[in-house]
């Protein structure tokens, strides 16, 4: 999520954005990436280069209120774009996120921790850049999920991963890299964490949707595309095609049930529900083709059927007994509601 940048502003700023998908993403815990700087700290990694070959983002500190409102508990700042005013930048971002009461993760060595209906969550984010918590140290990352597992029944972990844009829809196995960059070996990293003990892990970085995969009965989601980017972002084709991830998890993390919400994004980066529905069968083909048995299989509802239900249980769009649920069998959004 991007809101702009030095001198290209929106009117009425972060919820004239979010305005026509704030209903969308409602639950008990709706996090997002959160891709600039917030405030008016530091200086541009850009100084006098023109805007085509070097891109700051940064927006007013006001916008963290704006997330909180449109129903944003907590963001993912492990990204390329949270040093684009370096240090100060840092800092002012920081400010604005403690001010507006929104948890955020992603720095070196953190864990965020969020209590929703009683039950302990903890937030990891991981990124390839030095201050982000490093996506390339497989083994830290390992530890630290281990970790975090001990103290809270339910892990989400992000990962921002992968080289960008239209070419790069596919998982692929091996390190891939970007201009020059490691962006990160993204199905080693998503199955060591699972595997440490993560419960969902949720990616970004492409700007495109990617496919999701079952791993060891949890739900990696590679890629979920651009969400909002005011005049800071391409939209063109794939890189327009978005959506919004909502999950149902049980006490200890398991997955209860979930859907794809379609959004699609205009020509200025402002989101909306797309009646085309184009990111259920973009994010079903993907998944199909890059994972096969081990597939995430959505209906064209976009209801997602969980890690071993059978084809025909797919078709039945998904009768789910509700167990012990983090949210309530009535309510129809899931508590984790990640917005890509």
């Amino acid at each position: 999520m991007t809101f702009g940048r030095a001198g290209v502003l929106p009117v009425g700023g972060a919820p004239a954005l979010l305005g026509r998908v704030a209903h969308a993403l409602h639950g008990d815990l709706t996090v997002g990436n959160l891709e600039t700087t917030l405030g008016a700290g530091g200086l541009s990694k850009c100084g006098a280069r023109p805007s085509k070959t070097c891109f700051a983002f940064q927006s007013p500190a006001g916008t963290a209120v704006a997330l909180r409102r449109a129903g944003f508990a907590a963001v993912n700042v492990a990204n390329n774009h949270s040093d684009d005013y370096g240090d100060g930048g840092l800092r002012s971002t920081t400010a604005a996120l403690h001010a507006a009461r929104l948890a955020f993760t992603g720095r070196p060595g953190q864990v965020s921790y969020v209590v929703r209906r009683g039950i302990k969550i903890a937030l990891l984010g991981f990124a390839p850049y030095r201050y982000d918590q490093d996506l390339l140290d497989v083994a830290g990352a390992t530890r630290l999920v281990r970790a975090a597992a001990r103290h809270a029944p339910v892990v989400v972990v992000f990962i921002h991963a992968g080289a960008e844009g239209v070419a790069y829809q596919h998982v692929r196995a091996g390190m891939e890299t970007y201009l020059g960059e490691l962006r990160g070996d993204a199905l080693l990293f998503a199955h060591a964490v699972v595997s440490a003990g993560a419960d969902v892990v949720l990616g970004s970085g492409p700007h495109v949707l990617r496919g999701m995969e079952w791993y060891r009965g949890r739900l990696i989601a590679f890629s979920l595309g651009n969400f909002v980017g005011y005049h800071t972002l391409s939209t063109a084709g794939p890189l327009g095609v978005s959506a919004v991830l909502h999950l149902r998890l049980t006490q200890n993390g398991s997955f209860a049930g979930g859907y794809l919400v379609p959004v699609r994004l205009d020509g200025s980066g402002t989101p909306a529900l797309d009646p085309s529905a184009a990111a259920i069968p973009a994010v079903s083909s993907l998944s199909r083709l890059d994972f096969g048995r081990a597939a995430a299989r959505l209906s064209r509802e976009g209801r997602i059927a969980g890690p071993f239900a059978s084809r025909e249980h797919l078709r039945r769009s998904i009768s789910l007994s509700c167990g012990v649920p983090l949210s309530s069998c009535s309510s129809s959004a899931g508590p984790l509601s990640p917005a890509s």
